[in-house]
């Protein structure tokens, strides 16, 4: 009489394979995933840090948001910023106008001196 031996299941085994290129797929993925919560985490909580000043939590949340901050002082998107960042509407609207001031000097024309050539 031979003794019972269970036979291996069919198709996948029921552990994880170190040759299993899905395994290490999904391990990668649940890794990344991870290491993304981690830092939503953390640039949410800069966000609204009081060590971070008001130009760098803007920042901040238009990186989360993937969103630029509106031109228009008025934007609905003006109090949400304000909301999500801890400041002031008006914090957020003097970044608006420092922004809108650093555009135009970019934009000016450089004055020349007559007579001299480049």
């Amino acid at each position: 009489m031979m003794p019972y031996k269970p036979t291996q299941p069919m198709g996948r085994g029921t552990s994880p394979s170190t040759d299993d290129p899905m395994m290490d797929f999904r391990a990668r993925l649940i890794h990344q995933q991870a290491e993304a919560a981690e830092r939503r985490k953390l640039d949410l909580a800069e966000q609204s840090s009081r060590h971070k000043t008001c130009e760098e939590r803007i920042r901040i949340w238009e990186r989360i948001h993937e969103v630029v901050l509106p031109k228009d002082p008025a934007h609905r998107l003006v109090d949400i910023i304000a909301t999500n960042t801890g400041l002031t509407a008006a914090d957020v609207q003097d970044e608006q106008r420092r922004r809108m001031a650093l555009r135009s000097a970019a934009a000016a024309p450089i004055p020349t001196t007559p007579g001299l050539s480049a």
